[in-house]
């Protein structure tokens, strides 16, 4: 199971100064992947945990990580695909998959909060049948010499899109979702799964196996499916929740969820009330991530 880190990318300690050390000694220090996550904006009657009071965006982070490094892998956990139009977040992966020289990973989601859905004017509606055609969108505009696609809710005329992505076909696509059918989704049509930061990592196996499953039903090979885990570390006195508690329970639950079939985790550190807050204090975030970074960091004991 390779080890990834989340980048700073919510509330005090989501500054350049610390984005560029973070993405650095991550690969320094052996992490396999840094990754981000998206949050539009956040309504004024929304009770929503501190780290998605302030976040950065995540194609613009990774890139400005990408210039810092040159072996990490860069991954957004997840962008929602009803904000954005396919075509348009086509050419954002492909320029920083050419940018990162073939280091992106793209993790997608169908979205969830309302405020958000209002202010980019999408819609909730049949949001698995859209799923399936943004990914089909997105490969033929990556891989394709003329690319075109005539759906049920998006059209590309015939068309050249320039430049492609170093990776061929195109980035590995991730897909987010709890429920059973948007996990077998993630392995019908995706390359991977990704969790969310909510996800009852308790009952990964029962999820794991619906995702390979999906997988064999499309003719894949089950194995072959990626699945990332976005591990919301908590280093505190609890021991009662997987990946909290002092530093060696860590790695012991990280080692338990190898052995379900996890395929990488990467620790994020934006989801510490201490980290990801806006309201804490930026020294004393900063100086508490890195000391978790460095005593996490792959290969340590």
């Amino acid at each position: 199971m390779r080890i990834g880190l989340g980048a700073p990318v919510s509330g005090a300690w989501a500054t350049p100064e610390n984005l560029a050390r973070v993405a650095e000694e991550a690969e320094r220090h052996g992490y396999a992947s840094l990754w981000t996550l998206q949050r539009l904006l956040v309504g004024a009657d929304q009770d929503l945990p501190p780290v998605y009071h302030s976040v950065l965006d995540p194609i613009t982070a990774l890139a400005f990580a990408a210039a810092r490094t040159s072996r990490i892998r860069l991954g957004v956990g997840v962008i929602n695909m009803p904000f954005v139009p396919p075509a348009y977040l086509a050419k954002q992966a492909a320029t920083l998959d050419v940018l990162s020289h073939g280091r992106l990973d793209l993790g997608l989601g169908v979205g969830w909060s309302p405020p958000e859905f209002t202010a980019t004017g999408a819609s909730t509606a049949r949001r698995g049948p859209r799923a399936v055609e943004y990914v089909q969108v997105l490969r033929t505009l990556w891989a394709d010499e003329v690319s075109r696609f005539d759906g049920g809710c998006y059209v590309i005329p015939p068309s050249r899109a320039l430049p492609k992505p170093v990776q061929r076909p195109g980035p590995p696509v991730l897909l987010g979702g709890g429920v059973p059918a948007a996990l077998r989704r993630a392995g019908r049509i995706a390359d991977g799964w990704i969790s969310s930061s909510g996800a009852d990592l308790t009952r990964i196996a029962d999820d794991i196996a619906l995702v390979r499953r999906g997988a064999e039903q499309a003719g894949k090979d089950p194995a072959a499916v990626r699945v990332v885990v976005r591990g919301v570390v908590r280093v505190d006195g609890r021991t009662d929740r997987l990946l909290s508690g002092p530093y060696d329970k860590i790695r012991e639950d990280a080692a338990w969820l190898a052995e379900r079939g996890v395929t990488e985790l990467f620790y994020d550190l934006n989801f510490d009330r201490a980290v990801g807050n806006p309201a804490a204090d930026p020294d004393a975030a900063v100086e508490r991530a890195m000391t978790i970074i460095h005593a996490l960091r792959p290969g340590t004991a």
